[in-house]
């Protein structure tokens, strides 16, 4: 999640300032989650009061686990825009939900026959932008992640942001136990790095030890949710 903040004292000429500020130089902020299905009542407020507790620009949710008819079980006041790519047989699931407040023409939306990623172009406050969310399967996850990049090559660009439970950790760091990566996940990064794409959180984190998995068959943690970006477009990201 990034974002761009201005400070000062809260005068009204500070007040001012800080409206120009904003006007000159709009930010976005983008969150992910795996929700682990949506067809609980309950489930869903929770997530819906999440997602206006951290007032997204972009909303990005993977295994919702719901139908093609089901497009209103995720509708949350201020994010009417809704992207899904569901299966009939409600497993895996991705979507994107779009702020009110944002300025988002949608030009092109691609989905995969197996639900499994979801993808959207278009213009976000009229700048060129190509949103990812992915839900890398359980198994194979690496090499799923390589063939899905392969596949959409062309469309991956400087502009390119690309989010989601990837389900892979992709370097030793990214795991409790410090394991080495295996071939996989190596051949992974090589493809990442043809195409130009980082790990935004480990590039501005080189150091940090931050995991969004649990394993509770192995004791251990991993960072296996990424947000990746184009490394020309780095200077753009604030804070993850």
């Amino acid at each position: 999640m990034g974002s761009l903040k201005h400070t000062g004292k809260e005068t009204q000429e500070n007040k001012i300032t800080s409206h120009r500020l904003t006007a000159l130089c709009p930010h976005a902020s983008i969150i992910t989650l795996n929700v682990n299905g949506l067809n609980s009542p309950i489930k869903r407020h929770r997530v819906g009061k999440w997602i206006k507790e951290q007032d997204p620009t972009i909303c990005c949710l993977q295994e919702t686990h719901l139908s093609p008819k089901d497009k209103h079980r995720l509708r949350v006041k201020g994010w009417r825009t809704i992207l899904q790519a569901n299966s009939k047989e409600k497993k895996a699931g991705v979507a994107i939900l779009i702020s009110d407040q944002v300025d988002f023409k949608i030009r092109q939306v691609k989905r995969d026959t197996e639900r499994q990623y979801i993808m959207i172009k278009g213009t976000l406050h009229q700048e060129e932008i190509t949103l990812i969310n992915i839900y890398a399967p359980n198994t194979g996850a690496p090499r799923f992640i390589k063939q899905l990049l392969t596949d959409l090559k062309e469309d991956v660009k400087n502009n390119t942001i690309i989010v989601g439970d990837l389900n892979t950790p992709l370097t030793s760091m990214d795991r409790s136990s410090r394991q080495k990566i295996n071939k996989e996940i190596v051949e992974l990064n090589e493809k990442l790095k043809q195409l130009n794409l980082i790990d935004i959180y480990r590039s501005l984190h080189p150091e940090g030890a931050e995991y969004t998995f649990f394993s509770s068959a192995h004791g251990t943690f991993s960072r296996i949710d990424h947000m990746l970006g184009n490394k020309a477009s780095l200077y753009k990201f604030k804070k993850i």
